[in-house]
């Protein structure tokens, strides 16, 4: 293994470049004789439109053109597709009403796009945007969930989803948990409120079209988490051109958890525009708009209840849940909402018997889509308050009720009843590691001294499972460049993670050259045929299997080329530590003087052309990756304010390819989920549908101060048979763990007020009135 290779604590190759300002993204694109797009953006929550005058918009100086979602009709344009439609109970298709890219006769929520004013400046553009004149007749607004479903509701699609039921859906054995609840001697049950997020990427949604008349082809720019799925909803639903027609590239990203996956108006309508004013179109939002029309995350509603027989074991587990997609079905909502997580129901734990059903609601908010963990969060969240919950019911300790019901390591692959498979895993072990880092047998003593200055402390833990890696499939190319160095092209796309150098270090583990040798090219529908995107954890293991699939082809490609160098055959040559050695002698070529003869002109005519080859990669399954995290905490018994004072994660990934990066996605995913437990809410007013956390003076995000250092240790040993390396996945795993985690160890600080449950976010004012509520 080199200095680089994989397992090594490489530090980011990108850093330097994005730490000095030298990073580009997709507002640094735009170059002069740009025209500039600005959104006439309802401010009403649910209206129908009576008229748009747009004349004195389209006669200030310097505008080019304004839209509605007529000029768009009568232009071809599509509406925003569903990508992941879903059979309901009694196989009833869910409900996927159209998503107009501008609004077609009515608004369902605040900052719904209503017209587009494209000009040749922005400060033109938004002057003229003012100048829009919309008629509306306001309707009442819903914006809960259960609201939404309940009689008398406003409807927002009355014709395809009456009652604002977009899909109902179920899971699992609706006569064996039932079974299961009546028959148990003990049954704990809690709602639980799974609070609504904003995303809030430090880069805010951006893109630039274009198009060349000579070719009839567009270029979109745009921050993205994957060009080619862009491509074919722009090419099949909305322009209806063949794909070949448009180029999308994705430069630096600054951040996407999960919202930077899906096709927004904007991006549509700059390649719309661009065509139709006949030069390149902008667009880049402030703060509010992404706040008001970037896709939010969670927003559920769940009545759980587990079944416990009397020894403690768990025998079954019933689900009721209430998921809030906002005003239109985003391209993933239905199935995020859904199976995403509903089938980690069980957790880590040996659950006979579950039934799970879920209800998809339309209000009047900013669609909800996939968030980082995308369904997980929640699942994990149920089950581990559920647990803790139970074991405070049964009088037990909560980590020996866990332990009573971890499937242990002895039953993989253990399949589930909601249809998993397990392929390995020691979660007691997990756990008690954890338990054992944070000092948890002298909480106690911990708990009197901060007594004494009016804290109350509280340890809890929550032993997360989650399911992702191995979906779909990738390709990557491998082109030997004249500098000898390698140019890697892969189908994934960074927003932050570090992609550059976990390829790098994979590719330079088997070339054994320097990591600074390879380039990593990502996020250009040009250079391959095909590409899955970043998401659900999969980046490492696909993309890393596509790009290490590739240079196992060109390092056979080599050998041909050593072989003729060589006189022997290729298959008598081996490949290590960078060099071509003829088997049995000290007979050898380097990497580099392969390399600079597949440059040489003499070659025979079947080794000429260099060295450039492309694999793709779907040979691996999902995975499981695992862990056990544990938050101690004080609340201020005087003003409710909760204060982390220790945070242990132990966490079981699989196989390391860089344990740097690796506790780098582990510290952003907690401070997210800790960020959900304690201070982010998204508000919108129950009369009017205002969204009132519109801003960062009214929307808490998680500062330093926020937060503890971690102490973050992994289990090593325990890799998935699942992909070729081990690796099981971590992008996601802190987003699930810590919202249990946190929240268990607020309701152990406040026993001494009997407080049984609060829901996220525990802000000092929620806190305060649950301890007084309760005492």
């Amino acid at each position: 293994m080199g200095q680089f290779g994989f397992g090594q604590a490489v530090r980011r190759v990108e850093d330097a470049r994005l730490l000095t300002g030298h990073g580009s993204y997709t507002d640094d694109l735009g170059q002069p004789g740009d025209a500039h797009l600005k959104l006439v953006r309802s401010p009403h929550a649910h209206a129908v439109i009576t008229g748009i005058d747009t004349g004195e918009a389209r006669a200030q100086p310097g505008v080019l053109a304004v839209y509605t979602c007529a000029d768009l009709d009568a232009a071809g344009i599509g509406d925003i597709p569903c990508l992941a439609p879903m059979q309901g109970r009694n196989g009833k298709p869910g409900a996927t009403p159209g998503h107009p890219v501008l609004a077609r006769g009515r608004v369902r929520h605040v900052g719904d796009p209503v017209a587009a004013v494209v000009a040749d400046s922005a400060e033109a553009a938004e002057a003229a945007a003012e100048l829009v004149e919309v008629g509306y007749e306001p309707l009442d607004a819903v914006v809960e969930g259960p609201a939404a479903l309940a009689d008398g509701a406003p409807r927002l699609h009355a014709e395809a989803a009456p009652g604002n039921l977009a899909l109902d859906w179920e899971i699992g054995d609706p006569d064996g948990a039932a079974d299961a609840m009546a028959q148990a001697p003990h049954v704990t049950r809690l709602r639980l409120v799974n609070n609504r997020v904003v995303a809030n990427a430090l880069e805010p949604r951006a893109a630039r079209g274009s198009y060349d008349p000579e070719t009839g082809e567009w270029h979109l720019a745009t921050a993205t988490q994957g060009v080619f799925g862009l491509r074919k909803q722009l090419a099949e639903q909305v322009l209806g051109v063949a794909p070949e027609r448009i180029r999308v590239t994705t430069p630096d990203v600054g951040g996407g958890f999960g919202m930077k996956i899906f096709l927004y108006a904007d991006q549509a309508l700059v390649l719309h525009a661009a065509k139709e004013v006949g030069r390149p179109v902008r667009f880049t939002a402030d703060r509010g708009e992404d706040f008001t029309s970037a896709s939010q995350g969670r927003d559920h509603v769940t009545d759980a209840a587990l079944a416990l027989d009397a020894t403690g074991r768990i025998a079954g587990l019933w689900v009721d849940t209430v998921a809030n997609i906002g005003a239109y079905v985003s391209n993933m909502a239905l199935f995020v909402a859904t199976q995403a997580g509903a089938r980690m129901y069980p957790g880590a734990y040996v659950v006979p018997a579950v039934y799970g059903r879920t209800r998809v609601a339309f209000t009047n908010t900013v669609p909800v889509d996939a968030y980082r963990g995308a369904g997980r969060p929640e699942a994990a969240y149920m089950i581990e308050r559920l647990m803790d919950a139970a074991a405070r019911e049964l009088g037990m300790d909560p980590a020996e009720l866990r332990r009573r019901n971890f499937v242990p390591p002895e039953a993989m692959p253990h399949t589930t009843a909601t249809g998993l498979t397990y392929d390995c895993g020691e979660f007691a072990r997990v756990q008690d590691t954890a338990l054992q880092n944070a000092g948890a047998a002298g909480l106690d003593a911990r708990k009197r001294e901060a007594r004494t200055r009016g804290k109350l402390r509280g340890l809890g833990h929550a032993s997360y499972l989650e399911c992702c890696g191995g979906i779909g499939s990738e390709e990557a190319r491998f082109h030997l460049d004249a500098d000898g160095g390698v140019t890697l092209s892969v189908g994934t796309q960074s927003n932050g993670q570090g992609h550059a150098t976990a390829y790098a270090q994979m590719i330079a583990d088997k070339l054994g050259i320097e990591l600074s040798r390879i380039r990593v090219r990502q996020g250009d529908t040009n250079d391959l045929s095909r590409g899955g995107g970043t998401g659900g954890s999969r980046s490492v293991i696909m993309g890393g299997g596509a790009a290490t699939a590739a240079t196992d082809k060109a390092i056979e490609r080599m050998k041909r080329l050593a072989g003729h160098l060589l006189e022997a055959s290729p298959s008598d040559l081996d490949f290590a530590e960078g060099r071509f050695t003829v088997a049995g002698t000290d007979v050898a070529m380097s990497f580099d003087a392969v390399a600079d003869a597949a440059r040489r002109g003499d070659l025979p005519a079947e080794l000429q052309g260099g060295v450039d080859e492309t694999a793709q990669f779907s040979e691996a399954g999902l995975t499981y990756p695992n862990g056990c995290h544990v938050c101690e905490l004080e609340v201020d018994e005087a003003t409710g304010h909760v204060a982390i004072v220790r945070y242990v994660i132990v966490d079981d990934v699989g196989a390391i390819l860089n344990p740097l990066m690796l506790k780098g996605q582990i510290h952003g995913g907690t401070v997210q989920g800790i960020g959900q437990a304690l201070l982010e809410h998204t508000v919108y007013d129950a009369d009017s549908a205002q969204l009132l956390t519109a801003s960062f003076q009214d929307y808490t995000m998680p500062r330093a101060a926020d937060v503890p250092d971690f102490e973050i240790s992994f289990v090593e040993d325990i890799p998935t048979p699942s992909n070729p390396w081990g690796i099981k996945g971590a992008g996601e795993a802190g987003s699930i763990g810590a919202p249990p985690a946190v929240i268990n160890a607020l309701v152990d600080a406040l026993q001494p007020y009997n407080v049984r449950h609060i829901d996220m976010p525990a802000t000092p004012e929620r806190v305060w009135a649950a301890m007084h509520g309760a005492g």
